[in-house]
């Protein structure tokens, strides 16, 4: 399989797939391919594993594509501004935040996977389930804004507001802190909660939160009153 991350913040990846290859995205997020590309959807690992997909707000089903009489491609992009960040898998995990997966080959597989502190997940901002994406290959992740990519060192923190968090190595160590004390909390305007991140482990970033762009957009959406008018 070869691909190409085209545009600057409201990028597409377009995949390029030789007879035989397959790859598995979420309904609704591709936005073109060839004529000789089939698509079939299926609850990917059956049902219990799409049961447990649905609990990190993705899709029961998913959608399987495949060239048919020679090569082919099929492109995706995300639903939000932002920038396609690409995850090379061989046998190890990574932990990303609910909806940040896009695409991927066939053998990477998605699960949940639950925040070891129960205070991170009631309080965290991004729920107690995440996605747990492993497996050999190549998946795509759609981030909010723009990227971006540390490497911790062993024993190395960073702490992050919770929805700018795109995702983590499962080597690396996720729990939630107070944001300073009471006055910070109240009156900083950074949020109650951060991220705290401590190495070994790859962790990546987004510049901006979705909850926080819909909230900002809000005050500039028309106001339809009870008569419907």
């Amino acid at each position: 399989m070869q691909y190409e991350i085209t545009g600057d913040n409201l990028q597409m990846v377009t995949l390029r797939l030789a007879p035989g290859e397959k790859v598995c995205a979420e309904a609704g997020a591709m936005v073109n391919m060839s004529g000789n590309m089939q698509m079939t959807t299926n609850m990917k690992g059956g049902l219990f594993k799409g049961l447990r997909r649905m609990m990190t707000g993705e899709g029961l089903f998913m959608t399987e594509f495949t060239p048919e009489g020679g090569n082919g491609f099929v492109s995706f992009a995300g639903n939000v501004p932002g920038k396609i960040f690409t995850l090379d898998l061989n046998g190890n995990e990574f932990i990303a935040q609910k909806d940040a997966f896009l695409c991927s080959e066939q053998e990477i597989d998605l699960d949940i996977a639950f925040t070891k502190r129960l205070r991170s997940g009631a309080f965290g901002g991004e729920g107690f389930v995440l996605q747990r994406i492993s497996g050999s290959g190549k998946a795509f992740l759609h981030c909010c804004g723009d990227i971006m990519e540390m490497t911790l060192a062993p024993g190395e923190v960073v702490k992050v507001e919770t929805g700018l968090v795109v995702g983590f190595e499962s080597t690396v160590d996720y729990s939630i802190a107070l944001a300073g004390g009471v006055k910070t909390v109240f009156f900083g305007g950074e949020g109650l909660f951060l991220a705290t991140l401590t190495g070994p482990g790859k962790v990546v970033m987004q510049s901006m939160d979705v909850a926080k762009l819909a909230n900002s957009l809000i005050p500039f959406l028309p106001i339809q009153n009870s008569s419907g008018q």
